[in-house]
């Protein structure tokens, strides 16, 4: 076994203390994340991307089926046109992006949908009936009063609509 000389042995002893207290005020300070580098994974969801072959038939869709609003739009730097659509109680958007050159859109069956709560099925199936459109699937009601339902959009993309039973809030 290797001795340490008595001199380093005194000295370590000393530093490590001060050491360990320079970090424990620094994380004091500053916070574990700051220190450390924070978070290793996904913290958050800020959008979800859907890829549309007619802009702003789909952001009208959006915005007068669903009742989204835009909150920005801008050309990508490859040169994609995108909309971010935003439902009026959530913090995540929905990137609408008009890329022709990829080719034509082409949803598959049941590959996605993004759901959305409504207050009323019924009142919405009537919303949308007022604007030519129908749904594609249910309503489906469950005897607590809450229910799904879906519309198709443009592309064809599927938009599940939610109302929740008594007691689900």
């Amino acid at each position: 076994m290797t001795q340490v000389p008595a001199g380093v042995a005194k000295k370590t002893f000393w530093v490590l203390p001060w050491m360990a207290v320079t970090v424990i005020c620094a994380v004091a300070l500053c916070g574990w994340e700051a220190i450390f580098g924070g978070m290793k994974t996904a913290r958050k969801l800020l959008h979800t991307r859907y890829r549309v072959d007619d802009l702003e038939r789909t952001v009208k869709f959006y915005r007068d089926v669903l009742g989204l609003e835009e909150t920005r739009r801008h050309k990508s730097p490859r040169g994609s046109e995108l909309v971010f659509m935003k439902a009026p109680e959530s913090d995540e958007l929905i990137e609408l992006c008009y890329f022709p050159s990829s080719g034509p859109v082409k949803v598959q069956a049941d590959l996605t949908h993004l759901a959305f709560e409504v207050d009323s099925i019924e009142e919405f199936g009537k919303h949308i009936a007022a604007l030519g459109y129908k749904f594609s699937d249910g309503p489906h009601m469950r005897p607590d009063g809450g229910g799904i339902a879906f519309v198709d959009g443009p592309e064809g993309y599927e938009f599940e609509l939610i109302q929740r039973g008594r007691g689900e809030r």
